[in-house]
């Protein structure tokens, strides 16, 4: 006869499940007092005793140790500031939306610059690109050509994204896996270098034209002189 143990998993424990003053039902506890100092293992009155002259609460923190381990706290402020850990837990777990263009070994170069524009303004909005060549028949005797466009794609979007899965055969589709990079900025502060470059100019040429009219006045009274 074979017994099986299945091991339990431990599971987040949360406000509403903590023991609190009477509702610890154990002969002793680890206590931990209300400054955090470890005052050791006393009695579950002596515990409560402590608690009540704090005018705080008995709250049992670790219901799986030997003995439990009770800590003296406001527990009212102690679910409150738990809670508020939990809310800004769940807003830092962003979820990153992910999107597909697809393509075929035969795609004509005006077709792919229209996805991979549409690559471009996805990884600009902070989205995941993947990549999929397919093939049909015998499209798949050639995967060195699908290869080559995903690491020419790849390429072209190198400046907004890096690669976080390498190009991979699966069936009868090859794909790769592009994410945003963290240098997003870069390429507003290209775009401002022409617009810079043509001011420079345009104040060149001003100063020019302003220049022009007195390089003449001198010509002019020269030729009044030889008259």
């Amino acid at each position: 006869m074979f017994l099986c143990y299945t091991r339990k998993k431990e599971k987040h424990i949360s406000a509403n499940e903590f023991r609190v003053n009477s509702g610890i039902r154990v002969a002793e506890v680890r206590l931990i007092g209300p400054d955090g100092d470890n005052i050791g293992v006393v009695p579950i009155k002596k515990a409560l005793e402590i608690a009540r002259d704090a005018d705080l609460d008995l709250v049992e923190v670790s219901p799986n140790a030997d003995p439990p381990v009770c800590r003296v706290m406001d527990f009212g402020k102690f679910v409150y500031e738990r809670a508020k850990k939990e809310r800004e837990a769940k807003k830092a777990q962003t979820k990153i939306e992910m999107k597909e263009i697809r393509l075929r070994p035969k795609t004509n170069e005006h077709h792919r610059g229209f996805k991979v524009r549409d690559a471009r303004r996805w990884l600009e909005d902070g989205m995941k690109v993947k990549v999929t060549i397919r093939f049909r028949g015998r499209e798949m005797d050639y995967p060195e050509i699908a290869l080559e466009d995903l690491k020419e794609i790849a390429h072209e979007l190198s400046d907004i994204s890096t690669v976080e899965q390498a190009p991979e055969l699966e069936g009868r589709k090859m794909h790769i896996l592009l994410t945003p990079s963290k240098g997003g900025g870069t390429k507003k502060e290209k775009t401002q270098q022409p617009e810079d470059k043509k001011q420079t100019k345009a104040d060149a040429k001003k100063k020019d034209e302003k220049q022009q009219p007195e390089e003449k006045k001198p010509a002019k009274a020269d030729s009044k002189a030889k008259k």
